[in-house]
This record gives structure tokens, C-alpha cells and sequence, in this order.
């Protein structure tokens, strides 16, 4: 049992190693935003590195959203920007493929989190 117990320790250990802190001035929990973007499929459409999924390529690859100057080539990119985009994109660009998805207001602002820490 103990040896269970170290090696359950020693993997949360070495998991928060990996974990990004959000940029400077952006709220949330980038992991938490992590587990959400697994949790609400976006990796049907899009590459996030970090998030289990298919190699896809419907959406734009979202490797490098955290130096980019625009969300969806409308918005300039920031955190309240993009948490309007991943809540509700056809408010914004009715003419998107990308759908609203249903993502509460929290975990539009921990996968903002996440997502933000995306840079070349």
C-alpha cells in the first residue's frame, strides 16, 4: 500500500512540473482550462498541444493563440475577447464554422487561461 501511495504522489508530483502559469494579468486556472478543453471535445476540431485528442484539422491549430493578434481574425486578442469567442462564436462572426458549445463562464475562463500560455 505504501508503495502505491508514493508512486500516486510522485505522478501528481511530476504533473504539477508540467502545469503553465497563466500570463501576466490573465485570471483562471490554466489546468483546470486544460481539462475543460478535453472535457467540452475541442480537440474534434482543433490541434491544442497539451489536450488528448485525433490529429484534426477542421479548425485552426491553436498552438501559438497566446502571440496572436486576433481571435478569429475579428477580435483583438485578449482574455474577455476570448472568452466571448469560446462562449458564444456566432454572436460574434455569425458566418463561423465554429459552434457555441455551451461553456459556462468559468470554464470559458480557465480554457482562456490555458489557452493564453499557447506561444511559439
Amino acid at each position: 500500500m505504501r508503495a502505491v501511495l508514493l508512486a500516486a504522489s510522485l505522478l501528481a508530483l511530476l504533473a504539477g512540473c508540467s502545469e503553465k502559469p497563466a500570463p501576466a494579468g490573465v485570471q483562471g486556472d490554466p489546468e483546470r482550462g486544460r481539462i475543460a478543453l478535453a472535457q467540452h471535445a475541442c480537440r474534434a476540431c482543433h490541434m491544442i498541444p497539451g489536450v488528448t485528442g485525433s490529429e484534426v484539422y477542421v479548425g485552426r491549430t491553436l498552438e501559438d493563440l497566446g502571440d496572436r493578434q486576433y481571435i478569429g481574425g475579428k477580435l483583438p486578442n485578449n482574455q474577455a475577447n476570448l472568452v466571448r469567442w469560446i462562449r458564444d462564436p456566432q454572436a460574434i462572426d455569425p458566418g463561423t464554422a465554429m459552434p457555441a458549445m455551451g461553456v459556462s463562464e468559468r470554464d470559458a475562463v480557465d480554457m482562456s487561461a490555458y489557452l493564453l500560455t499557447l506561444k511559439k
